[in-house]
């Protein structure tokens, strides 16, 4: 007796394994973010440890602060919301804090208060950020 595979079994289990392999590449792609995230609020406060102590600085420095902070936090908050609407209101105003920091990075940079390289590259990881983020607010919506 020849042991024969029925060829409709194989194209499922063809499916099956794309399956799992795109739930694994958006595992690691969601882990990925959330360490980049991360890292891009440790970079925001290394920077502001090298911010003049005058008021403007700190003041400026402060509104950063929350606003880079607050894009991990919500990206974080987003893996443990009740609903799609939840995940997709957390991501939103992940995005609305990344502009924030734009609007401060620059600030900063254009009043001579921050070392331009450094505030470009942070503008730079900012609107790589943010741009991720506003592509899967668009994708959660179904506008995309």
């Amino acid at each position: 007796m020849q042991n024969t595979i029925n060829p409709k079994h194989e194209i499922l289990n063809e499916n099956k394994i794309a399956k799992i392999k795109m739930q694994n590449d958006k595992s690691k792609f969601k882990d990925e973010f959330k360490s980049r995230v991360y890292k891009f609020a440790l970079d925001v406060i290394g920077f502001m440890e090298q911010l003049p102590m005058e008021q403007t600085s700190r003041i400026i420095g402060d509104q950063l602060l929350r606003s880079a902070t607050s894009i991990g936090a919500n990206v974080i908050e987003a893996q443990a919301a009740s609903s799609r609407k939840d995940y997709t209101n957390f991501f939103n105003y992940a995005l609305k804090s990344a502009n924030e920091c734009k609007f401060w990075l620059g600030l900063l940079r254009d009043s001579g208060h921050g070392n331009k390289e450094t505030v470009n590259k942070l503008l730079k990881e900012t609107t790589e950020i943010a741009n991720i983020l506003a592509t899967s607010v668009l994708t959660l919506k179904g506008r995309k």
